[in-house]
């Protein structure tokens, strides 16, 4: 299987002209975008085997990922 990063543009396409209104006009929203990115490449070099972490270190991260695109859509439904 590819490893593939999920930047928030390919998680939602059809969003985004929200997105980029958010991440200029919503502190909140462009810290979670932030935090989400910076996670998001954290999990890729894992996967990649550029940077070392167990299972259960992965699985953790992966969750918080999708508990931060969880906030991050709540975020884009209220805008729109």
């Amino acid at each position: 299987m590819p490893l593939e990063h999920h930047p928030l543009n390919r998680e939602f396409p059809q969003q985004h002209d929200a997105l980029r209104k958010l991440m200029q006009s919503d502190a909140r929203f462009a810290r979670l975008a932030e935090e989400y990115d910076a996670l998001d490449k954290r999990i890729y070099e894992i996967e990649d085997g550029r940077s070392v972490a167990d299972d259960l270190m992965l699985q953790g991260l992966k969750l918080q990922r999708v508990g931060l695109k969880d906030e991050i859509a709540d975020l884009l439904h209220g805008a729109t």
